[in-house]
């Protein structure tokens, strides 16, 4: 269950001085994305300050409820009923991210889903910033079709032998993390590293543990919940606006690849208290894409109506802080 190799490495050439001095990249399997879900299994590769692997550790989680898409992440109720609560592996999980930048493809979601299992257990994470690999891989311009993980892995070569199972998931992201800090490193690039806030917000709404054939309201073949999603109870408060925040009753669109399933994202969204929109019109707040350019009918429309448009990434630090509905 637990796991842990410490691995030796030659001595590189000078480093930049301005750069962090350690990493932890992380993955953690959950058990949806809402503000309930839990963490099933994570784990940390860490890095010197020149991104050489310097151990990796990996642990199953019992979340204390049902596992979810099973059909994704491979990780049962039974396979899950003897393994340490979060709690009992707090300690060490906190042991391998202290004095490290915390590093994930789409890193606001795991470090979100990191600090509300500390906040449940009444700690914080020793994590005080984050660098997203999403992030990075734009800052290098790196000619990728998308910004899935996978497309970053086989960008640099690198073979994924599991994926969903998070200490292969974090292996491919440390061997494709390395020659990107390389190459930033090499071109003078500044890292993109973003404050990490200890989170107080989460839920722990019971969620019943369900048999074979149902996973907490998911079924196989998708993410999206099986049951219908509920119209948004809040008025459209008009169009996001640059370097604000995200409130209550927009209206958010998706469009184009995502490194998340579109179908989890659209559920975040819609706990944060936003409506998820089908289609794109003059009423949306909001458009989510990856690919700006990419002539879909929904990007080509946001031109057409000036609808403010963010990436992935910037759309997940947006979720994080919702403004109220007003009058909620």
């Amino acid at each position: 269950m637990l796991e842990d190799r410490t691995l030796a490495g030659a001595t590189p050439a000078p480093w930049p001085t301005a750069y962090p001095q350690g990493y932890a990249v992380v993955d953690v399997e959950t058990t949806g994305l809402a503000r309930d879900d839990r963490i099933i299994s994570a784990a940390v590769y860490r890095l010197d300050a020149r991104g050489e692997v310097e151990d990796h550790w990996y642990t199953l989680v019992n979340p204390e409820r049902d596992p979810g898409p099973v059909w994704i992440h491979g990780l049962t109720s039974e396979t899950l009923e003897g393994a340490p609560l979060f709690t009992d592996i707090a300690e060490e999980f906190a042991a391998r991210l202290a004095d490290r930048v915390l590093v994930a493809h789409n890193a606001v979601f795991d470090w979100q889903m990191i600090a509300r299992e500390y906040a449940r257990a009444r700690r914080e994470a020793p994590v005080r910033q984050r660098l997203c690999t999403i992030a990075l891989s734009k800052e290098l311009g790196l000619p990728l079709p998308n910004h899935k993980l996978e497309s970053l892995a086989a960008h640099f070569g690198v073979v994924q032998r599991r994926a969903h199972h998070a200490l292969d998931d974090a292996r491919v992201l440390a061997e494709a993390f390395r020659p990107s800090l390389r190459a930033a490193a090499a071109g003078g690039v500044r890292l993109p590293l973003l404050e990490c806030r200890p989170l107080t917000e989460w839920s722990d709404r019971p969620v019943p543990r369900q048999q074979s054939g149902g996973y907490g309201g998911y079924r196989a073949g998708s993410w999206r919940p099986s049951r219908k999603r509920p119209a948004c109870p809040h008025p459209n408060p008009g169009r996001y606006e640059a370097g604000g925040r995200l409130k209550q009753g927009m209206r958010v669109a998706f469009s184009g690849d995502t490194s998340t399933e579109r179908e989890l994202l659209e559920d975040r969204a819609t706990e944060a208290g936003l409506h998820v929109a089908t289609s794109l019109s003059r009423l949306t707040s909001l458009l989510v894409t990856n690919d700006p350019d990419s002539g879909t009918s929904k990007t080509a429309k946001a031109r057409q109506y000036g609808t403010p448009v963010v990436d992935e990434a910037a759309f997940g630090q947006l979720l994080g802080d919702v403004e109220p509905a007003d009058g909620a």
